[in-house]
C-alpha cells in the first residue's frame, strides 16, 4: 500500500448522505441510535446462546455467529458515517477505504455463506429430524462457520489485489458515505469497463450462487412442512418465515448494487444503508421476538442476573 498508488493520491473524500448541515444532525442522531441498538441488540444474543444452557443447540451457534457477524458488518462502515456528520471534510485514507473495502466485502460474503449453512441446519432439522443432532454436530457447525469465514476472505482478497494495483491520480470524491468497490473504480485513471465487469462477475458468483441455493433449499423444507402434522408444520413454517425474511432484506440490496447495478446513486446509497445498517439491526429483532425460546431465555437472564436473586 506504499507504493505509487497512494503518492498520488493519499485520501479520498466521502460525499455522505446530504449536504445539508441540519439534516446531517438529524440523520447523526438517528444513526448513533439505530448503532448502539444493532451492536447491544447482538451483544444480547450472543450473551443469551452462550450463557443459557437450554440454547446449546446448533441452530443457536449459528445464530450466535450471525449476530457476531451482523455486529462486524455494520462497525465496518457506520461509527465512520456517523462521525462524518460532524465533519465538515469528510476525508478518508487511502489505506482506510483499502480497508473498508477489504471488511465489507469480507464479512457480507461470509454472511451470505452462513445463511446458507443456517438454512442447511433448517432442512436437517425438519426433513431429518432423527439424524439432526449426528448430522449437525459441533465438529460438523464449526466446519461450515469456518468455511464461511475462509469463503469471505478469499472473496475479499480477489478485490483487494485488483483495488491496490489501481493507479489513482484524480479525482477523488466517492459520492457515497464509504469506500465501495464500483464507485472507487470508477476513479481509477484507466478505463474500468473490463475490470467492472469482472467485479460484477466475482460478487455475482458468490451472491447468486448462495441466493439459488437458499431458495432451492427453504422450497424444499416448505414442500416438506405441507406433508407434515399441523403443528409441527406450523413451528417450522414460523422459523423458516424468519429465515427467509432475513435473507431477502440482506440478498437483494446486495445483488442491485454488485451483481446487477442500477446506476442511481440516490437509490444505490439507499441500499447500500438498508443492508449495512437496516439488516444488522432487523436480524435481532427477527430471531427474538418471533422466537419463544428466545424470549424464555431472556426471561432467565433477567430472573437469574437482574432480578431479587440476582440482586441479593
Amino acid at each position: 500500500m506504499d507504493g505509487g498508488n497512494q503518492s498520488v493520491v493519499s485520501e479520498f473524500i466521502l460525499c455522505g448522505l446530504s449536504h445539508s448541515q441540519s439534516i446531517q444532525v438529524l440523520l447523526f442522531l438517528m444513526f448513533l441510535i439505530l448503532y448502539l441498538l444493532i451492536v447491544s441488540g447482538n451483544i444480547v444474543i450472543m450473551l443469551l446462546i452462550t450463557t443459557d444452557r437450554h440454547l446449546h443447540s446448533p441452530m443457536y451457534f449459528l445464530l450466535a455467529n450471525l449476530s457476531f457477524v451482523d455486529m462486524w458488518l455494520s462497525s465496518v462502515t457506520t461509527p465512520k458515517m456517523i462521525s462524518d456528520f460532524l465533519r465538515e471534510n469528510k476525508t478518508i485514507s487511502f489505506s482506510g477505504c483499502i480497508s473498508q473495502v477489504f471488511f465489507a466485502h469480507c464479512i457480507a460474503a461470509g454472511e451470505m455463506v452462513l445463511l446458507v449453512v443456517m438454512a442447511y441446519d433448517r432442512y436437517v432439522a425438519i426433513c431429518k429430524p432423527l439424524h439432526y443432532f449426528t448430522i449437525m454436530n459441533l465438529k460438523r457447525c464449526t466446519g461450515l462457520v469456518l468455511i464461511s469465514w475462509s469463503t469471505g476472505f478469499v472473496h475479499a482478497m480477489s478485490h483487494l489485489v485488483v483495488i491496490v494495483e489501481l493507479p489513482f491520480c484524480g479525482p477523488k470524491e466517492i459520492d457515497s458515505f464509504f469506500c465501495d468497490m464500483p464507485l472507487v473504480i470508477k476513479l481509477a485513471c484507466t478505463d474500468s469497463h473490463d475490470l467492472d465487469i469482472l467485479m460484477n462477475a466475482d460478487c455475482g458468483l458468490v451472491a447468486v450462487t448462495c441466493f439459488i441455493l437458499l431458495l432451492i433449499s427453504y422450497t424444499y423444507i416448505l414442500i416438506t412442512v405441507r406433508q407434515s402434522s399441523k403443528a409441527g408444520a406450523s413451528k417450522a413454517l414460523s422459523t423458516c418465515t424468519a429465515h427467509i425474511t432475513v435473507v431477502m432484506i440482506f440478498f437483494v440490496p446486495c445483488i442491485f448494487i454488485y451483481v446487477w447495478p442500477l446506476n442511481i446513486i440516490w437509490l444505490d446509497k439507499f441500499l447500500a444503508v438498508f443492508y449495512s445498517v437496516f439488516t444488522p439491526l432487523l436480524n435481532p429483532a427477527i430471531y427474538t421476538l418471533r422466537n419463544k425460546e428466545m424470549k424464555n431465555a431472556m426471561k432467565r437472564f433477567v430472573n437469574n442476573y437482574l432480578g431479587p436473586k440476582g440482586n441479593s
